[in-house]
């Protein structure tokens, strides 16, 4: 009997299967171009737009379709399966950024920037990581200054995911005291502004689609009814709020690429053969399936009822946390022996699973890294 996830409706499945065909046929031909020019096109970010898989919990208001997390979750699913080239700049613009402004932004500042995201035509990023400071953000270093009327942002922010394209750039800024207290969020708007410069597309290892940069602030000017919140220092908390969507958001497309890991490693070895028969039926390669399998499931209904949880409001960091690193954890060794069981051709870029075990590397670091995550659980011990 095949597994349905219990937030899984019928429209939602309809609107799942219409999102999944539009990718095949319409994005899923330029991921090569993608790859070879390190970003995705503005154009298919326009298509993802009229789509409607752009801000879908996003409340019609705004430009988004006014439905619940699962249809996040159903689009973060279907991309990470059918075009996971798309996969990090979509979560961070629709799954993220998009929901700090929504729930910390003012009624102007929903109905200025959330339709533009809604659409495609603004893109977003978040700028927290520091070149001295990743995973310890209540030591962020970038100030945002206020002097007469204005905000002046002067630091550097690195490894931000949509970088390059970015409209829409949420800092980690220091307002105030050192420490967590002392931190806000303002958006700055990149058009126009004379003191925000990109820095490069930074050459990684993995996820060669996705643009990811290097931003300069050098009293770059964000306007006082830019922060977000009504006022000074909240930050740190607004970004602990939703650091657990930001969390399941990873463990949604681990869970997802684990199935497909084994999927595609199931049809490989049904047809080659290795000493007159096919290798699946060798019982080491069977019984390796066998466990990846197993884990894709118990990974499955585990983020399953993570999203229930989100979808009521009851979604904790600590159950988050366990989330992204077990979820992690598992695809970076799913991947690593599905490749094995591919042998030599698994090592070959035209193989999807070799790109599978490149990209699958940083789900481990980024989002918070695995170590803090088990710190985190520890603490609730």
């Amino acid at each position: 009997m095949a597994y349905r996830s219990p937030w899984m409706t019928e429209e939602l499945e309809a609107f799942r299967g219409q999102f999944r065909r539009f990718l095949e046929k319409e994005l899923a031909p330029e991921a090569e171009a993608w790859r070879r020019e390190k970003m995705v096109a503005r154009s298919a970010w326009r298509a993802l737009g009229s789509m409607g898989a752009l801000l879908p919990s996003v409340p019609e208001a705004y430009g988004g379709l006014g439905t619940s997390f699962a249809y996040e979750a159903a689009v973060l699913e279907e991309v990470e399966t059918v075009v996971p080239e798309l996969s990090p700049g979509l979560a961070v613009h629709s799954a993220i950024v998009a929901h700090y402004i929504l729930n910390y932004g003012s009624e102007g500042q929903k109905r200025r920037w959330l339709p533009g995201m809604a659409k495609g035509e603004l893109i977003g990023a978040i700028a927290m990581t520091e070149p001295g400071t990743g995973s310890d953000l209540q030591n962020v270093c970038t100030t945002a200054r206020r002097q007469s009327n204005a905000y002046v942002i002067n630091g550097q922010k690195t490894f931000i995911t949509n970088g390059q394209l970015a409209d829409l750039v949420l800092v980690v800024a220091r307002t105030g005291e050192p420490g967590g207290k002392g931190l806000s969020l303002l958006v700055l708007e990149t058009k126009g502004n004379d003191g925000f410069r990109r820095g490069r597309n930074l050459d990684k290892i993995g996820l060669h689609a996705s643009d990811t940069s290097e931003l300069f602030f050098d009293d770059a000017i964000v306007a006082p009814e830019n922060l977000l919140g009504p006022e000074e220092g909240k930050g740190f908390a607004q970004l602990m709020q939703q650091l657990p969507q930001e969390r399941l958001a990873l463990a949604i497309g681990a869970v997802a690429a684990m199935e497909r890991a084994v999927s595609l490693t199931v049809d490989y070895t049904k047809e080659r053969k290795a000493f007159g028969q096919p290798i699946l039926e060798f019982q080491n390669t069977s019984f390796r399936l066998a466990e990846r399998k197993t884990e894709a499931m118990i990974g499955r209904v585990f983020v399953d009822w993570c999203i229930e949880r989100l979808i009521a409001g009851e979604l904790d960091t600590v159950t988050a946390s366990m989330a992204k690193w077990w979820c992690s954890q598992k695809q970076v060794e799913t991947v690593d022996e599905c490749l094995q069981l591919h042998g030599g051709y698994g090592y070959m870029q035209e193989y999807p699973i070799s790109r599978m075990f490149v990209d699958a590397r940083i789900q481990k670091i980024y989002g918070g890294t695995n170590e803090i995550m088990k710190l985190l659980i520890a603490r609730s011990l």
